[in-house]
């Protein structure tokens, strides 16, 4: 089993991809850290004890930054999406018990050192828990085993700004010093998530199975869908954005990757947090960043459901 750390800004999405590597057989999560994004990093705290909670799992949580790294936050929250505390507005009880007395950032040092080599680190929210991982202890950046962000929009529209993917958006800043890290990433961005989609129908076979994490997860999924036909237009579906990264950590040859240099617009008026690759074909930057270009969705999604529920 793979040992993996989900950083998480826990809305909906997030809440299928922790139950989908909690649930599979090929990942052992060792740890799941919080920050901001979705929601403030104490909602997302408590949104991912809920869903450890549903999901019988006893894992460590360890919370994280409230804040971008060095600029005010330019972004508000994604309610309009996940609904005012991330999971569709449903009523979330306060739960502490799994929150570990130390900092998001320095659990995943000390696991990383502990686990050299070994360590998947999933990033499904702003990178600026990575960055402070790194600032901390630079030697980390290089044992990773491998780090897969969900983020980015390489050769797509944007959907935070039009120009840029909301993760990298929170907190440029951060993206653009993990990339330049010297970190073996992986970036799973718009680029291939948006051909990712799951249905209302197949959200409420989930339901059919009378099962109380098949009530939940049919609950929260059906509000993000209902989120994307008001935000998109007429659609009946929403993008599986989380949980393609999980299982880019579960099988990395469900997409097709590219190497690129990758940086992160940190000046322009109106590019600012843009992802921008050299997409030349001769060009002195060395590529720093696996880019994900076309996905196995349907592959995909069948392995997601068969493990989700």
């Amino acid at each position: 089993m793979q040992r993996v750390i989900l950083d998480v800004d826990t809305g909906i999405d997030d809440a299928l991809a922790i139950s989908y590597a909690v649930r599979s057989s090929e990942l052992d999560v060792v740890g799941i850290t919080t920050c901001f994004g979705n929601v403030p990093v104490e909602h997302a705290t408590c949104n991912t004890n809920y869903v450890l909670e549903k999901l019988g799992a006893d894992i460590p949580v360890a919370k994280g930054a409230e804040q971008p790294l060095f600029r005010p936050m330019v972004k508000g929250y994604s309610t309009h999406f996940h609904g005012d505390n991330g999971l569709a507005n449903l009523d979330i009880p306060a739960m502490t018990s799994r929150i570990l007395p130390l900092s998001a950032a320095r659990f995943i040092v000390e696991q990383v050192k502990a686990h050299p080599h070994d360590i998947v680190l999933v990033c499904a929210g702003s990178l600026t828990n990575l960055a402070l991982a790194i600032m901390q202890e630079p030697d980390i950046a290089r044992l990773f085993k491998r780090i897969v962000v969900m983020g980015g929009a390489i050769s797509v529209p944007g959907n935070n700004q039009m120009h840029a993917e909301a993760n990298i958006y929170a907190d440029p800043e951060a993206a653009d010093y993990v990339f330049c890290s010297g970190a073996p990433i992986t970036l799973v961005g718009l680029d291939v998530t948006m051909k990712t989609a799951l249905n209302l129908q197949e959200v409420e076979g989930w339901r059919a199975k009378n099962t109380d994490l098949g009530q939940f997860l049919a609950n929260i999924t059906k509000y993000y869908i209902g989120s994307y036909r008001k935000f998109y237009g007429d659609r009946d579906h929403c993008a599986l954005h989380d949980p393609l990264a999980v299982a880019v950590a579960i099988d990395p040859d469900l997409v097709t990757r590219q190497p690129m240099y990758v940086r992160v617009d940190l000046e322009g008026i109106y590019s600012y947090g843009r992802t921008i690759a050299d997409l030349r074909k001769r060009n002195a930057n060395q590529p720093n960043v696996e880019v994900c270009i076309d996905v196995d969705a349907d592959r995909f999604k069948t392995h997601f459901m068969k493990t989700v529920c």
